[in-house]
């Protein structure tokens, strides 16, 4: 069986709580999905003077950077966060937005990358993380076919398991957004791995997308949609969550177990209760000519005629007065 992977995208919604952050992998755990993914943010690496985003940006953060430097754990602090995940059974995974993000994940010793779709054209972080020869997951959100079709051939040489998702970078992403298509596009293509990021919101695309051929779905989690964070309204809650991987686990399974649907041996028995023998739907006397109106169907079937004969019986001539809902028998009509 090819299981889908469910990746859990936790972000930043513990808002620099390692409490918080706790209280998501064991949540996670619960839900039934494979992975949990972080990111991991050093603000003097990735954001300078010039950022756009170097603006008020919360009640608590003067500007994004601060947020930045406020999500922010030591080396330390994510060796436990990596630890409760492998405990709980869950693979620890976090995208990197610096050489110096791709440092500290590397000392963590992480089983592969998940590069965020606005680091596609950053092929200075590319190659390190490609030198480690671990696997890589490219989200496509900002990135055209051209884009990712140089940053897949840059990569080859490097040898590392590529995979690819189609995401749209929209918060939340509108039915209209979310490029479905795309899926049976990328796979033709690139001859990759492929998957669906979903910031819908909802469990739709994601189990869509499982039966387009996805083997790879990630969706945002959070506890509450109404807390702060910058993807919440693009999350699911954890009980979302849990049914996503439910119907994940369900499709999956249907998909990996075609149906034959010339051979139905296994209803012999179910199909001699259930089909029917035709008979007769009011009295009639000897000599009556049937129409299809005298007719009705009744069960079980091999009590008399067939009811997939009942146009030959049309026309012919009861040899035998017959009661009301008495099954048809052959021997009860004049010959043809």
């Amino acid at each position: 069986m090819n299981k889908v992977e469910v990746i859990v995208e936790i972000g930043q919604a513990h808002d620099g709580s390692l409490g918080i952050l706790h209280s998501y992998i064991d949540a996670v755990a619960s839900s039934g999905a494979d992975v949990i993914k972080f990111q991991t943010h050093i603000a003097e690496a990735e954001s300078s003077l010039q950022e756009p985003f170097r603006v008020k940006f919360s009640y608590e953060d003067e500007t994004r950077f601060d947020y930045w430097k406020r999500m922010e754990f030591t080396i330390s602090q994510w060796e436990e966060i990596k630890n409760h995940c492998e405990l709980v059974g869950l693979e620890f995974m976090s995208s990197p937005f610096s050489l110096a993000a791709v440092d500290l994940l590397e000392n963590l010793n992480v089983n592969r990358y998940k590069i965020a779709s606005g680091e596609i054209n950053n092929l200075l972080m590319l190659e390190k993380i490609a030198r480690t020869g671990k696997p890589i997951i490219l989200s496509s959100g900002m990135s055209s076919f051209s884009e990712l079709e140089k940053t897949i051939e840059f990569l080859k040489p490097f040898g590392n398991e590529l995979s690819i998702m189609q995401c749209t970078t929209a918060y939340p992403t509108a039915p209209e957004q979310v490029g479905l298509n795309v899926i049976k596009l990328m796979q033709e293509k690139f001859r990759l791995m492929t998957g669906l990021s979903d910031h819908s919101g909802t469990i739709f695309p994601s189990l869509a997308a499982v039966t387009l051929g996805a083997s790879l779905i990630e969706v945002h989690a959070v506890f509450h949609k109404k807390i702060f964070g910058p993807d919440t309204i693009a999350s699911l809650t954890i009980e979302e969550l849990t049914e996503l991987v439910k119907g994940v686990r369900f499709i999956s399974k249907a998909i990996d177990n075609p149906i034959d649907k010339n051979e139905n041996g296994q209803f012999v028995e179910l199909k001699k209760i259930f089909e029917k023998t035709l008979a007769v739907n009011k009295n009639l006397t000897v000599g009556h000519i049937l129409t299809q109106d005298d007719l009705e169907s009744k069960k079980p079937t091999n009590c008399g005629l067939p009811v997939s004969d009942f146009k030959r019986v049309i026309g012919r001539k009861l040899k035998k007065s017959l009661n009301r809902y008495d099954f048809l028998k052959k021997e009860d009509l004049e010959n043809e």
